[in-house]
């Protein structure tokens, strides 16, 4: 249950809902054609049946392709005040699950490790969008 004040928040939200989409989806464009072409760098691609809201922008990183780890490109960001993070830890890694029974996980482990979370604000400039990209492009060795 919502309250009168969250109900009217939430009212204002849906307003603008279409305008937050699309520049997020603007965002992932940029991102993708900023840093698409290079190796070990990858996306996740949209379903053929879907639109994806893109609210948030995700890469993989293949560090033998790229020449870096996700956490070599977090630690880059972070030295130009650029806030990124890694994608998040799966359940069963937790310590609070430790000793429980896990079925599967190796994509969830993969994605954790390698998973990288960029900058996708809604009021990032395309400045600030291209600071970013050029912070991860200058990590390929």
């Amino acid at each position: 249950r919502l309250s009168n004040v969250l109900a009217a928040i939430g009212r204002g939200q849906l307003r603008v809902l279409e305008e937050r989409v699309r520049r997020k989806r603007e965002i992932f464009d940029f991102y993708q054609k900023a840093l698409g072409d290079l190796p070990g760098i990858a996306f996740m691609p949209e379903a053929p049946w879907g639109r994806c809201t893109r609210w948030l922008t995700c890469i993989t990183v293949d560090p033998a392709q790229f020449g870096a780890t996700r956490e070599d490109i977090r630690l880059a960001l972070e030295r130009e005040d650029i806030e990124s993070r890694p994608l998040w830890k799966p359940m069963h890694l937790q310590p609070v699950f430790a000793g429980c029974e896990v079925v599967g996980g190796a994509v969830a482990e993969a994605l954790f490790r390698d998973g990288l979370c960029l900058p996708s604000g809604t009021a990032m400039s395309q400045a600030d969008l291209e600071r970013v990209a050029r912070v991860i492009r200058s990590c390929r060795r």
